[in-house]
């Protein structure tokens, strides 16, 4: 019996995690839940699945938690999630929190040892890759991706040597905004960003989908997933989703991983790896698909990608990774004005990019160098758009 704990289980990948434990009752149990405002989602979680910890965000709802179930061990805030992942017993731990917040408590499972990181919070990567890959490394604990098209590559290379890997292409639907030039993009809402063709999932990840950036993400988070240069991951478009990536090696072999758009495959991977269970995901019809198609990433599309290869260039010329972090903050941040009904959907590829372009790359030493570099990112987004709240 493998014991998860699932850090944002009241989120989209969370619930979907935890629908697979509950199909496989005798192969896993969930045994730390946490979730930063949905705290009545989290009671019917308790009562279903009984863990033994939980985390929320705030103190009060700590209290009424601990008052209403004795013998449930309650942490709070931002510490009580490094805690929790340090401390509690677990075999797995899946990251399915959201932005940098998955960063700390990601690398005190790692120190804690003796566990799978189950990988689905890219920010961890994007933010702290050579930290937590040296530190997972030395610990000699796994990470497993999550994410559809960093699990397909994964279980691409399963039986084949990673250093023989000529190509990897990342597979992307293109959003809702597919083929749309600045002009088109300038006049789109809230609600045309939150309509994803392909895929459900929640709010932030959505509008980075729409702007691509989330794929900038990935190519991030490939690079210190797989070990390999930047100039061997491509993104290719491919709006069905039933391709979730590609790898080609070195003697011209390309392999790919096909299914529907289901996000409960790449979980249950995550949680039987090196095995596979059976799930109730739909089987693809293949008869009925025909053909798959593919397009190459342009216009404003384009911009999103061009700065993640623009990033990932400072990091391997210079040890600058204090550009992803800045990447990563100051978009978290535009999101959450976006959202907020604050700032047009164009200002957030614009603003990013400006900001990139005023930044002298660095090297980063710590997890306080990230948060330092972070909380600046964040604080001129919004003192640029008049927002002084931090």
């Amino acid at each position: 019996m493998k014991k998860v704990a699932i850090f944002g289980s009241t989120g989209s990948i969370g619930t979907q995690a935890l629908s697979v434990i509950a199909s496989n009752p005798r192969r896993v149990k969930a045994a730390v839940l946490t979730c930063k405002s949905r705290v009545d989602m989290l009671r019917n979680q308790i009562r279903r699945f009984r863990p033994e910890a939980v985390v929320v965000d705030r103190k009060e709802d700590a209290a009424e938690l601990r008052r209403e179930y004795r013998d449930l061990k309650v942490f709070y805030g931002a510490d009580g999630l490094e805690e929790a992942a340090g401390a509690m017993d677990y075999d797995i731990f899946l990251n399915a929190l959201v932005g940098i917040a998955g960063l700390r408590p990601t690398m005190a499972a790692i120190k804690r040892g003796a566990v799978t990181i189950a990988l689905a919070n890219k920010e961890t990567l994007v933010t702290g890759g050579r930290l937590v890959m040296r530190e997972a490394a030395a610990s000699g604990v796994p990470v497993v991706p999550v994410d559809s098209e960093h699990s397909a590559v994964f279980q691409c290379l399963a039986g084949n040597q990673e250093n023989s890997i000529r190509r990897i292409l990342l597979t992307a639907s293109g959003g809702p905004f597919r083929g749309y030039d600045r002009s088109r993009l300038e006049s789109v809402t809230l609600g045309d960003a939150l309509i994803h063709p392909t895929w459900k999932m929640g709010r932030k990840i959505t509008v980075d989908s729409a702007t691509l950036i989330n794929k900038g993400f990935e190519v991030i988070e490939a690079k210190w997933l797989f070990d390999v240069d930047a100039s061997c991951i491509e993104v290719a478009i491919h709006p069905q989703s039933i391709v979730h990536s590609l790898v080609e090696f070195e003697d011209g072999a390309l392999l790919a991983q096909l299914g529907v758009s289901d996000m409960k495959a790449p979980i249950s991977y995550a949680f039987s790896w090196p095995e596979r269970w059976a799930t109730d995901s739909r089987t693809l019809d293949l008869i009925g698909t025909r053909s798959l198609y593919f397009e190459e990433p342009a216009g404003e599309a384009r911009r999103s990608l061009d700065m993640a290869y623009r990033v990932l260039r400072e990091i391997q010329e210079s040890e600058g990774d204090s550009s992803a972090v800045v990447l990563n903050g100051a978009d978290e941040a535009l999101v959450e004005l976006f959202l907020a009904g604050k700032i047009p959907f164009v200002a957030i590829l614009d603003t990013l990019e400006d900001l990139l372009d005023k930044h002298t790359p660095r090297g980063i030493e710590s997890i306080e160098d990230i948060m330092d570099i972070d909380l600046e990112a964040r604080t001129t987004v919004r003192e640029r758009w008049g927002q002084h709240k931090i």
